[in-house]
């Protein structure tokens, strides 16, 4: 058995890709049109390791524009990844307007949500940094 992607169901394909690629830097696999069913396929990987991915669904909107409005359920916690560098990772996704939820005051984790309010946790590859400001003095924001 081996592990493919998480799907998450995203309904603006364009903010999704600024949030996962351009802020959080994950690269896009491979992308499928599905033009009878009215849906895109999007696989991303996180650089350098595409056997773990994630699948974003977005279902074209209807013809008067309106698409479907989704909602997390409880069941469903977060997707994690391992960076070099935490504190890179979250100046670089507070540079592209993302807010930091649970900064990482410790050196070690962080969290962050998508435009779909997916929780994405960010973990320290190895060992914690030593913490550092502005980190260590940011309070958490709302709820991850």
């Amino acid at each position: 058995m081996k592990y493919l992607h998480t799907m998450v169901r995203v309904t603006d394909l364009e903010a999704s890709l600024k949030f996962y690629r351009d802020a959080l830097g994950l690269e896009e696999v491979r992308r499928s049109e599905h033009a009878q069913g009215r849906f895109t396929l999007l696989y991303l990987a996180a650089p350098g390791d595409q056997d773990a991915q994630i699948e974003l669904t977005y279902n074209w909107p209807d013809a008067d524009g309106k698409g479907e409005v989704y909602s997390g359920g409880r069941n469903f916690g977060h997707v994690a990844f391992a960076v070099a560098d935490i504190y890179a990772t979250c100046q670089r996704l507070q540079d592209h307007g993302v807010t930091i939820l649970r900064p990482p005051r410790d050196g070690r984790m962080a969290f962050v949500r998508s435009p779909d309010e997916i929780s994405v946790e960010l973990l320290q590859q190895g060992p914690a940094l030593a913490p550092a400001e502005p980190w260590i003095s940011m309070p958490n924001t709302g709820s991850w």
